[in-house]
């Protein structure tokens, strides 16, 4: 399998030739990031991982959480609902829906409908939530304004994967990005694992 990270939160999924598509958002520039899939998978509806217009552009199926089908009722059967423990077939992958409610963000909005995907029992795209499931290689939340950064860690040795991979780093400037760096370095030390960020168009093989 191979990973590639594009923008924030987004990555693209390659296997035996087929594809799909994990969280493209306003905050994933690439034009190619969706060429060629099969299928869209989308966590959640805060613009950074859904963009409804560049999904229109696209015949992709789309996977994601009701709160966001509720936003493409134009797009007729392309939309699935998945719910927590749903399971499917896509693109030559399995995944498994897996939690419910975006990481708890603001005192007077409720939390929305969030849903990681957990990819062939191998990769987990939690969205934004810290979902636990035991999986090899995690997604993770490098940054976020619902994200402290105890709480990362506190994620990181929950899971134990035996690879993490941080996403999720738009919104912070080089400095950020330095502080980060550093600890997913002292972590993956800490855990003997390959603990990392990974930066747009970075490749991954699994």
């Amino acid at each position: 399998m191979r990973i590639t990270k594009f923008g924030h939160a987004c990555v693209r999924l390659e296997k035996n030739g087929r594809a799909i598509v994990i969280d493209p958002g306003v905050m994933t520039p690439e034009p190619d990031a969706l060429a060629g899939a099969e299928a869209v998978l989308v966590t959640h509806e805060h613009f950074d991982h859904f963009d409804p217009g560049r999904l229109r552009g696209c015949d992709s199926a789309v996977y994601t959480c009701a709160g966001v089908a509720r936003h493409l009722s134009g797009f007729g059967e392309r939309v699935n609902v998945v719910r927590d423990g749903d399971s499917l077939s896509v693109a030559g992958f399995e995944v498994l829906a897996t939690g419910d409610k975006h990481h708890f963000s603001h005192p007077d909005v409720p939390p929305v409908d969030n849903v990681g995907f957990l990819i062939d029992g191998e990769v987990f795209h939690p969205g934004d939530a810290l979902t636990v499931v035991d999986v090899p290689t995690l997604l993770v939340p490098g940054q976020a304004p619902w994200l402290m950064l105890p709480d990362m860690i506190g994620y990181l040795r929950r899971m134990t994967p035996r690879r993490a991979y941080a996403i999720h780093d738009g919104l912070i400037n080089e400095w950020g990005v330095r502080v980060l760096d550093d600890v997913l370095a002292s972590e993956a030390r800490r855990a003997g694992a390959d603990i990392r960020r990974l930066r747009p168009g970075e490749i991954v093989e699994l």
